[in-house]
Parts: C-alpha cells; sequence; structure tokens
C-alpha cells in the first residue's frame, strides 16, 4: 500500500509549519487581551510596558486610514468575523485584544504584554443561549437567503399529532473548542515591496485578499504561504484577525514580525463549535415506520455576526421522510464569532436526532439497525431528486456483520463483561453535504520524467497531496515518487478555501481535467502508460498545461469568483441529483459498576464517500474522527464564565481531549463505490461524514448499558450515577 506523500517530512521535522518560519531580524509580538466580557476601554497605561528592555512598539489603536475591516466570510468578506480589534474602544468579548506588542524575543514580548493595564467601562453580559440579554432571532427572517430558509415537506406537526407512535427530545449540546497541537498564528515579512504571509491557514486566497481589502494592497502584491495547515478543522478556514495588525508593524519596524497566540488566546480568539438546543419529534407507526419528523434548533452566534446554522440540512436527508419540519434560530450573545469545527452542524444535530431514532426502536421493540433500515430512502426527500449515490444501506449491513450485531441482547443492562462492566453496544448513522469548489489545476512535466502540479487546496492532515500524488501516478502509470504536489501557496494557485470536506472532490476533479491536458500536449494517447521523459524531450522543452474547474451545473464565472478569495462553493443539491457522504457507526462502550467510568473498548465504522482516493489517508480520517466523536460525547465542553464572559477551562489541562488510554480498537471499512454522476474521479467528502453519528452512537449505547437516556453531551460520571 502506498504510504502518504508527506510522511517522511512530518515525522523527521522536515515540514515547516506557518510558524516555523525564522527569517533574519525577526522580532516577536504578544497580544494584550481584555478582561472584560464587553462594554468599552477607557484607558490604557503603557508606561511600564515600554520601559522593558528589548521592548520595541506598543500599539493600542491603528488608524481607521491604514487599517479597516476583512468583512464576515459568510457575509462576502474574508475574515471569521467582521470585527477588527484595535479600531476602536469597544470590546465585544473577552480576550478581545485592546493592544499588540512587539520585542526583540518572545520572552520580551511576553513581559511587556503582562505590564499593558487597562481601565473599562464594563456592561451585562450574555455568554450562553439561556442568558438575560442574549437576543433571539429567527434564521430565515435576521438572513432571507433561500438556501437557510427553513425547510419544510408536507404537514410535519399534523403528521406528528395524528402518528400512534410519538418521541419528543430536546438535547443540549455544549460549545467546544478545535483545540488544535498547532496554535495560531503567523509570521509577516516585506520583501521588494511583497508582503509575504507564512500562516496555517485552510483558506490562502482570503487571507490574500483580506488583507488586500484591510490594507489597501494590490493583491498581487501579496503572497500567502502555507504548505501544512497542522491542526485546521475549520479553525483556519479565513482571515485571523491578528494578521492585518502584524502586516503594519512589520512595515513600521521594518523587520519580519512573528506572533504565536497562547492557548488561552486561541480560545478567544478563534472561531469555535456554538452551543446548540436541540428538540426533535418523531411520529411513526407501531412497526417503526416514521411519518413525519421536527428538527428545531437554536444555535449561539455573536453581536456582530450571524453565524448561519445549517443543522437541518443532514437531519432532513437521513430517512425517507414523508413529512419534515426544521426551524433554526440564532441567540447572540457575548462571543466572538463562532465558526466551522469539523462536522460544525453535523455532529450535534445528528446526535439528537439519532438518539430520538434509538429511542423510537426501543419504544416500538425493534432492532436499531433493522429499524434505519426499513426507513431508508434512495431519493431526496427535501427535493424529489434522486441521490448521485445512497450507499447507507450497505454501511448499516457490512457494520452489522463486522460488529457481530446479531449477538445483542436488547434488554438496556442485560449484557456484561468479565469484569462485572456493564456492557452496551449502540448503532447510529450519519451523512455529510456533497460539495465541490472551482479549482484550477497546472500540471508541468519535465524531461527527468517527473511532473509537478500546483492546484487549489490546503494539506491540513487529511492528505489531499496524497490523494492527488496517487491520481497523477496511477494515470499516467509513473511512479509515485516522480510526483511533486504543491497546495497551500498563491505562488501556484488561487488557493480557495479548503473545507467541508470538499478539498479532494475539489483539487482531483481540475487534476484529472489538467492530465486529458497534458496527455493532449505530450502526444500521448487518452489512456494507458506515458513514458513522460521521452515525451518531453521529443517536445524539447517542459510542457505545462492549466485546466480549471467547477461543481455540476455551477457556472464558469465561479472560477473568477474563486480566484478573487470568495466562497464559490456547489451543492449538495445540484440540477439533477443531491449527493451526500453517508456513514454508519456501532459502538461498544464498558460503564465500570462502580464508579461509572465509561470506556470505549471498540468501534467499528463503515463509510460510503464515493472512490477511496487515498486509502491509507483516508483510514487516518475516519479513525481520527471517530476519537474525536467519542471525546466530544464523554470529554470536551467549553465552558463559558456567566459572570465576566469568556471560557474558564481554556487550556488542555481544562479542557480534556482523548489521550491514547481512551482509545480502543477501531476497525474502518469503505464501500469504495465511485459516484461518477457527482465527479469523473467518482469522490466525496470523507473527513467530516466520519464524525458524524459517533456521539450518538456512543451514548445510543451508554443507554443499552444502563438503561438511562441522556441528552445532553458531554455525558460524565455524576450523569450516570
Amino acid at each position: 500500500m502506498t504510504p502518504r506523500a508527506d510522511a517522511v517530512e512530518k515525522v523527521t521535522g522536515r515540514a515547516a509549519y506557518g510558524t516555523d518560519r525564522v527569517p533574519d531580524g525577526l522580532a516577536h509580538a504578544a497580544l494584550v487581551p481584555a478582561r472584560i466580557g464587553r462594554g468599552r476601554v477607557s484607558r490604557v497605561d503603557t508606561a511600564a510596558a515600554e520601559a522593558v528592555p528589548g521592548v520595541l512598539l506598543v500599539v493600542t489603536r491603528f488608524d481607521e486610514a491604514e487599517l479597516t475591516g476583512p468583512g464576515f466570510i459568510m457575509g462576502g468578506g474574508f475574515s471569521f468575523q467582521s470585527l477588527q480589534p484595535l479600531l476602536d474602544d469597544r470590546v465585544a468579548y473577552r480576550g478581545q485584544p485592546i493592544a499588540l506588542v512587539v520585542a526583540e524575543t518572545p520572552v520580551a514580548a511576553t513581559e511587556v504584554a503582562e505590564l499593558v493595564t487597562a481601565d473599562y467601562e464594563p456592561e451585562p453580559v450574555a455568554v450562553d443561549l439561556d442568558a438575560e440579554g442574549a437576543t433571539t432571532l429567527v434564521q430565515e427572517e435576521a438572513i432571507p437567503l433561500p438556501f437557510l430558509a427553513d425547510i419544510k415537506v408536507g404537514d410535519a406537526d399534523a403528521a406528528f399529532a395524528a402518528s400512534p407512535v410519538r418521541i419528543d427530545h430536546t438535547s443540549e449540546h455544549a460549545a467546544q473548542h478545535a483545540v488544535p497541537m498547532e496554535l495560531n498564528g503567523g509570521v509577516v515579512e516585506w520583501r521588494d515591496g511583497t508582503l509575504v504571509v507564512h500562516e496555517g491557514t485552510q483558506n490562502a486566497a482570503a487571507v490574500r485578499h483580506g488583507l488586500a481589502r484591510q490594507l489597501g494592497l494590490d493583491p498581487a502584491a501579496i503572497e500567502v504561504r502555507s504548505p501544512f495547515v497542522g491542526g485546521g478543522f475549520g479553525q483556519k478556514n479565513s482571515l485571523q484577525p491578528h494578521l492585518a495588525p502584524l502586516a503594519l508593524v512589520a512595515k513600521r519596524l521594518g523587520r519580519p514580525v512573528k506572533l504565536v497566540l497562547t492557548r488561552s488566546q486561541t480560545f478567544h480568539n478563534g472561531s469555535f463549535r456554538p452551543a446548540t438546543r436541540h428538540r426533535v419529534r418523531l411520529g411513526a407507526d407501531e412497526t417503526g415506520r416514521i411519518l413525519a419528523a421536527v428538527h428545531e434548533v437554536d444555535q449561539q452566534t455573536s453581536r456582530h455576526d450571524l453565524f448561519p446554522a445549517m443543522h437541518t440540512e443532514v437531519t432532513s436527508r437521513l430517512y425517507g421522510f414523508p413529512a419534515f419540519r426544521g426551524r433554526q434560530r440564532l441567540v447572540q450573545t457575548d462571543v466572538q464569532t463562532p465558526g466551522y469545527m469539523r462536522a460544525p452542524f453535523e455532529s450535534s444535530a445528528v446526535f439528537a436526532f439519532e438518539s430520538a431514532v434509538d429511542e423510537l426502536a426501543h419504544v416500538t421493540g425493534q432492532d436499531p439497525v433493522a429499524l434505519r433500515l426499513a426507513n431508508d430512502t434512495l431519493t431526496d426527500p427535501v427535493t424529489g431528486r434522486p441521490f448521485s449515490t445512497r450507499f447507507l444501506a450497505e454501511c448499516l449491513r457490512r457494520g452489522a456483520a463486522g460488529f457481530g450485531w446479531a449477538a445483542r441482547d436488547p434488554r438496556p443492562g442485560s449484557m456484561r463483561a468479565d469484569d462485572g462492566s456493564l456492557v452496551g453496544w449502540g448503532v447510529a448513522v450519519g451523512c455529510y453535504p456533497g460539495h465541490i469548489a472551482p479549482a484550477v489545476a497546472h500540471l508541468t512535466a519535465t524531461a527527468d520524467g517527473r511532473v509537478t502540479v500546483g492546484v487549489d487546496g490546503h494539506e491540513m492532515g487529511q492528505g489531499i497531496r496524497s490523494a492527488i500524488a496517487l491520481l497523477v501516478a496511477t494515470d499516467l502509470e509513473i511512479d509515485v515518487r516522480d510526483v511533486e504536489v504543491r497546495v497551500g501557496d498563491t505562488r501556484y494557485a488561487a488557493q480557495h478555501l479548503t473545507a467541508g470536506s470538499w478539498g479532494t472532490a475539489t483539487a482531483l476533479p481540475a487534476v484529472h481535467a489538467g492530465l486529458r491536458e497534458l496527455r493532449k500536449h505530450l502526444d500521448a494517447a487518452g489512456t494507458g502508460a506515458v513514458d513522460v521523459a521521452a515525451a518531453v524531450a521529443r517536445i524539447g522543452h517542459p510542457v505545462e498545461v492549466e485546466a480549471a474547474t467547477v461543481g455540476p451545473g455551477q457556472p464558469a464565472e465561479a472560477v473568477g469568483q474563486a480566484r478573487a478569495g470568495h466562497l464559490a462553493i456547489s451543492g449538495p443539491v445540484y440540477p439533477e441529483f443531491s449527493t451526500f457522504s453517508w456513514v454508519a457507526h456501532f459502538v461498544e462502550v464498558r460503564v465500570e459498576p462502580t464508579t461509572c467510568r465509561i470506556r470505549v473498548p471498540r468501534v467499528v465504522s463503515v463509510v460510503d464517500c464515493g472512490r477511496v482516493a487515498s486509502p491509507v489517508t483516508a483510514a487516518s480520517q475516519v479513525r481520527g474522527g471517530v476519537v474525536w466523536g467519542i471525546g466530544g460525547a464523554l470529554r470536551e465542553e467549553s465552558l463559558a464564565d456567566p459572570r465576566t464572559g469568556g471560557f474558564l477551562n481554556a487550556t488542555l489541562e481544562e479542557y480534556p481531549v482523548m489521550v491514547n488510554a481512551d482509545v480502543g480498537r477501531i476497525d474502518v471499512d469503505f464501500v469504495d463505490e465511485p459516484d461518477l454522476r457527482f465527479n469523473p474521479v467518482g469522490v466525496k467528502g470523507l473527513g467530516e461524514v466520519a464524525m458524524v453519528g459517533v456521539a450518538a452512537a456512543v451514548a445510543n449505547a451508554v443507554h443499552h448499558a444502563t438503561g438511562r437516556r441522556h441528552h445532553r453531551l458531554p455525558i460524565r460520571l455524576d450523569d450516570v450515577l
């Protein structure tokens, strides 16, 4: 099996991430965070800070003539939030930067930042869904865009009221943070009038064009280099508010400047998964056939941006509903704008929904797998169009066989391990929308037989380099080591946002189209092996080609939109079909009878993600998603301070994530059926669907073990006790 393309670089430390860069003359910056959750800064005292040896600069305010706002990425802008700190005296959330300091060393910068003090005029703070002062808006009224309207199919309320069996659940999902190992930060430098930005980002195009807007520059005078993102998980999906100020102080000093946020600052100045509340109602007949579903969601957002909720986009497609109604509301609170954290809506939505489906199986006396199979569909219940492919039933059947589901005793609390622990077996399904963005691929063949590919995409651990290299090597029948892949760098392609599990499905069709062009220019057959070195030698010079692709039915102008740094995604509804990836998770839990400690010794996950482009990295993606899903079910919660705002557990010591001792056996299988209606390579998204449904399967297994249903995540010891 072919190893991942960048494995050696990663394990030997040769892979250089954004803040690994150390250019000559590097200065170091640090942020000074606000100590209130809302209000204004009345005075900032920098005298003690400016007296520290090695201090270079202390900035408390930038002039609007030199720095403007970046715009919210979901509102036509470029940043994860519209608010740009250091432009006025307002404080919108605790931890918002009120000053930027620069010094000769990181130690000096930290000391300087700690010596900056401020006086405030605080205002009342609201940080959770039920807080006094929080404002609730109906999303389809507040953001009147068709794709954000509430989903309605039939008369779900009437059908629910008339159903013989009714399930009515309210579930809560705590706010969570991505806590990537690689902290947010960057290195900026000016080279002969060009601003060069080294930043771990999933969206180099938005960084480039956002900085151009903020600083009044030509985008051509900005280069963004992010060959390795490190942990992104959605938190690094757009321009971060520290970059433009860094560029300004670097220009003032005539030196490169580096900033790495502390872990606490990453909690308070990066996006996060918002807190949500879900009410799910299922109406069914006595056999468990679902007749109606209602899914109502309240989702946290900030005061300054409306982060849109899209929870019902997936739950409305899980089964063949005759009637469905969704309702999504936004609750404005005093936090930075929430954002996309791996399976941002889908994980919490499916936890709530699949818990209710499991309860339906229990109430009707149906096997949970059989009930799900009985409600399967090949037609999108929202649009009436066929799914491009849907092998969810195959995922369930394979998973049940591999897990040994037939041996499950359906009675809660009936299964015991040798050590006396309660054993629970749970199942849940999940899906994730199939998106494609425009992409441009540049391929160059040289006389040494090598092929270099520059394409829109970012390597954030998911293995996009491996998928591209394998596609090229397989198509031309050359050694994968003779393929060089360049992603995350605006010198080689525009670098549209890589997120939403569309990276592979976006890049590979463009590379596939580029390979067709390359074969023509090399005068090679349309298929079969190509002697690249000999073909280039005959021509007498390197051969360069370019190809651009868009999603099914997407206008060609979308390529220009992507090149301008704006979102240009298509799907999951296309002119002739709808596209989703599908997954089934089977989980075993052990509940220690005295302490009620929950362990997860084994998981079986089966995925329909179309063609598996890179088997090694695909299996790794699923295992990573499963680990994170277990953590979301049993560990992770961002605790907000209702008195002063901010997050109380903003360190890895206090925000528990899964460690090796928590991870048992995870068996992964793929249906591996190409979805050729979706794109000519047949690939669909994988990175995020892998997590969807895991938390629900864990919670359902805990119910099977203990007889108690849990409607709030994470499930803690005291909940089980």
